[in-house]
Parts: C-alpha cells; structure tokens; sequence
C-alpha cells in the first residue's frame, strides 16, 4: 500500500516539523538545475527522508501555484517528463529563507544543553 503521508525517517511523531526543510530542499535543487519528482524522491532519500510521490508531487504543484516553480514538458527518450525550474520569486524566497536557516542553525548549534 502506498503511503500518503510525509514519512521522515525519524522515530516518534514529529514528520510535521520536517515539512519545511523537505519544501527548502526541494526549493534549493530546483534553483541549482532543473529537478522531476522522481530524482526529488530519490534525493530526500539520500538525506533520510522518505517521501512518497504521492506527497511530493501535491508538494511540487503547491511551490508552483505559490510562484515558486515554473514547470515545462521534457522530452526523455520517448516519453515525456515534467521537470520543475525556480522562479525568480522562489529564489528570492530561498534566499530569505536561507538567512533564517542560518540563525536557527546557530541557535540550535551553539546553544548550551
């Protein structure tokens, strides 16, 4: 059965407080190249999350009503691939973001358990 949900790799029921940084990272890949589901899932998974394309395709097509993705028709071999590109507006928005990463970064890094 295929699962519909955000499923990070972390124990306990904390998937909510990954959500951002999966939607950043996805963010950041599509500034850097051009990215499709697929290579995304595969990506996230490197980094210990398992999502489904079931929850990151609604998650692609969320940053692209947003304004954040612009998405084209690629040509793969004989088929056809829908690959997703940053805006403009989601570059602005991942720099933003990246300043705010930074600082809670530090925060968590260096603050004294």
């Amino acid at each position: 059965m295929s699962k519909t949900k955000l499923d990070v790799i972390q124990p306990g029921d904390d998937r909510d407080l990954y959500s951002g940084l999966i939607r950043l990272h996805v963010l950041h890949h599509a500034a850097q190249e051009p990215i499709f589901g697929l290579g995304m899932v595969e990506e996230l998974a490197r980094h210990g999350y398992r999502i489904s394309p079931g929850t990151l395709y609604p998650l692609l097509h969320a940053l692209e009503k947003k304004g954040y993705l612009l998405s084209s028709q690629q040509r793969q071999g004989k088929s056809m691939r829908k690959v997703y590109r940053a805006t403009p507006l989601g570059k602005k928005a991942l720099r933003a973001a990246k300043s705010k990463v930074r600082e809670l970064f530090h925060e968590l890094i260096e603050a004294k358990s």
